[in-house]
């Protein structure tokens, strides 16, 4: 079966959510469930919010399609704006927005 997600629409969705919550951000996976082996989630982040450091999922990689976002890790910061995708370190990293800012996340799943 074929789906589709309109990107666009669900990081103006997203990004309004984000806006109205304290934290700062909101997400949704829309792709990725038990059936697949990638998990596809888009991540809205108002301006100054972070995701604080946390352990690599894994082989993965971000993609900003919206505004300018920072990547922290012990291997160094990495700063990219919308189209730019970068390889996700497999050690403790964490997320800051710089400005409000929509990537999609992309997880390669172990097979079962």
């Amino acid at each position: 079966m074929m789906t589709s997600t309109s990107l666009p629409k669900l990081a103006d969705e997203l990004l309004a959510a984000a806006h109205d919550v304290h934290a700062g951000r909101a997400s949704r996976t829309i792709r990725g469930h038990s059936e697949h082996r990638l998990r596809h989630t888009v991540i809205a982040l108002t301006s100054g919010s972070t995701l604080s450091d946390h352990e690599g999922p894994g082989e993965a990689t971000l993609h900003v399609l919206r505004g300018r976002v920072r990547l922290t890790s012990a291997d160094g910061d990495w700063t990219g704006e919308v189209g730019d995708l970068v390889d996700i370190p497999g050690i403790r990293h964490g997320l800051t927005a710089e400005s409000d800012a929509v990537v999609l996340l992309t997880v390669g799943l172990a097979a079962d």
